[in-house]
């Protein structure tokens, strides 16, 4: 009997023990769902915003940059000999110089070794603008138009009465494009009216008495 007592004791000892066990189980259970609503909540909707924004700044930006490497390598296709055109310039200046000079020689004047020369000089002069021509630069077409500072550079003025001020009457150098692009200005002299002299005489006389 008395070993029975003892028996039916422990047992009575070891249930609760069981029992505890098992409510600390249920427990852990029952906190998993609100671990799980925990993390959901660590990126809250701002931030996912907030990076939505960043994301989208990163595109504009690559987008930009494609544009700006398109327009690069389109700029330098169709201007990298820019360069090289401004200095095949000087060759037609040359030749036109060189024509003056013979022209202006008195012992060459009115000979047929002279006029000769002169076709040579206008042939080569003729093929080298048209070989510039096809490749987009062209010369300006300055005579006659109002002075224009994008295209022209005014060196001098030329007393006129008979055309507005500011009109070019006279062209000293050239002037070329490339494409959309001005390769050099034309140097130009610009019509002015005359001045009256003794009206300025006045001028400087009233000047002078002030």
């Amino acid at each position: 009997m008395e070993k029975d007592q003892k028996i039916n004791i422990e047992n009575q000892d070891i249930e609760p023990n069981e029992i505890e066990a098992d409510g600390q189980e249920n427990e852990v259970k029952n906190d998993a769902p609100e671990n799980i609503d925990n993390v959901k909540e660590v990126i809250p909707e701002e931030k996912i915003l907030m990076l939505e924004d960043k994301l989208a700044r990163a595109f504009a930006e690559m987008e930009n940059q494609r544009r700006r490497f398109e327009k690069e390598r389109e700029d330098a296709f169709s201007y990298g000999g820019f360069a090289f055109a401004k200095e095949t310039l000087n060759l037609i200046d040359n030749l036109e110089r060189s024509k003056q000079i013979l022209e202006n020689d008195e012992t060459l004047k009115n000979s047929e070794a002279l006029k000769k020369t002169l076709e040579h000089f206008n042939i080569i002069n003729k093929d080298m603008v048209s070989i510039l021509s096809k490749n987009g630069i062209t010369a300006l077409d300055s005579i006659g138009k109002k002075l224009d500072p994008n295209f022209h550079q005014a060196m001098m003025e030329i007393d006129d009465d008979q055309k507005e001020p500011g009109t070019i009457v006279q062209e000293i150098q050239k002037g070329f494009m490339m494409k959309d692009r001005l390769l050099r200005p034309s140097l130009v002299g610009v019509s002015k009216k005359t001045e009256n002299k003794e009206q300025k005489n006045e001028e400087n006389k009233e000047k002078l008495d002030n």
